[in-house]
């Protein structure tokens, strides 16, 4: 994680923050439950993260129109383009360490980390 932390330091983010904005940028409009999931991370935690990131102008939060309790979240232009100046060195990294361990053992990682967070509990429970 040293190059990551160190590209998303320059970018004022930390790993989580990259993480929650990868996820809605990818998954568009998005209520706060499902993002956790797919973040793996717990509810109270990207809470917090979410508040940061919509101080920064990140992203943006509405009620969801037919239940009102109900947050959606949509990355903003400036979240997008936090995106677009550090995808590139991100997929170099993460290119870069697949070469290191190779393309066979790179998958089995991948595989027992994925197997691992379906392993766990509902992060939202």
């Amino acid at each position: 994680m040293g190059p990551i932390r160190a590209l998303l330091s320059d970018a004022e983010l930390t790993e989580q923050q990259w993480r929650v904005l990868r996820v809605v940028q990818e998954s568009g409009d998005i209520d706060p439950t499902q993002i956790s999931e797919r973040a793996c991370l717990l509810l109270p935690s990207l809470t917090r993260i979410l508040q940061k990131l919509d101080d920064r102008g990140l992203i943006e939060r509405q009620k969801d129109l037919e239940d009102r309790r109900r947050q959606i979240i949509r990355i903003t232009p400036a979240g997008e383009q936090i995106i677009d100046d550090n995808l590139g060195a991100s997929l170099a990294v993460i290119a870069q360490t697949r070469a290191k361990m190779g393309a066979e053992k790179y998958e089995a990682l991948l595989d027992l980390l994925n197997e691992l967070n379906r392993s766990e509990p509902s992060k939202a429970d």
